[in-house]
């Protein structure tokens, strides 16, 4: 039988799972899609949220819950790090990013403007790693993700299981639903992540 300690390397460069930004306003929902890492809100403090900010005026009214804010991260060779974009929804911009597992419960966001002003965060894990999707499996069983998988991917239910939770841990049960479940099939993403 292994214990917990056992289990904690696994964990550590695993940046899956859903974690609390640092001020504790979201959860980020984080899981691999079509190869790379993405990002969604899965959980608000204050529901109701809308990308207010977004440069777009078209994507102003659309929901913060399921917006993509960590975008195609691909892995660093030789490193537990992903590089790729973040979005701010609190300015409406994206910026170049790395994401670092931290441990087991910490991951760690820096973003950069132009290559420099910089600046991070540190989340806290609240639920554990995530399975790769079923319908990210059914695209990388073709070799590449073709128009059929993008239907598939467009159309499949919500998926079950340890992605998809009644409550966000640390919440009371049923203050607020999981609406979010398997990333990888939101239409921003899905369309996004060829």
């Amino acid at each position: 039988m292994l214990t917990p300690t056992l289990l904690t390397p696994a964990f550590a460069a695993d940046p899956t799972g859903d974690w609390r930004v640092a001020d504790g306003v979201a959860n980020i929902r984080v899981a691999q899609c079509n190869g790379n890492v993405w990002g969604a809100v899965a959980w608000e403090k204050e529901p109701g949220g809308r990308d207010s900010y977004n440069p777009d005026p078209a994507r102003r009214t659309r929901p913060t819950l399921g917006m993509p804010i960590l975008i195609n991260m691909k892995k660093k060779p030789g490193e537990d790090a992903w590089e790729g974009e973040v979005y701010n929804a609190k300015d409406g911009k994206t910026y170049s990013s790395t994401i670092t597992p931290k441990g087991p419960d910490q991951l760690e966001i820096q973003g950069c403007v132009l290559g420099f002003l910089c600046g991070g965060e540190t989340w806290t894990r609240v639920g554990p790693p995530i399975p790769s999707s079923p319908v990210n499996s059914m695209a990388k069983s073709n070799g590449k993700t073709t128009g059929t998988a993008n239907k598939t991917v467009a159309t499949a239910p919500k998926a079950t299981g340890p992605a998809t939770r009644s409550a966000t841990p640390g919440q009371k049960p049923g203050a607020q639903a999981d609406t979010v479940g398997d990333i990888c099939l939101l239409p921003d993403i899905a369309g996004l992540a060829h």
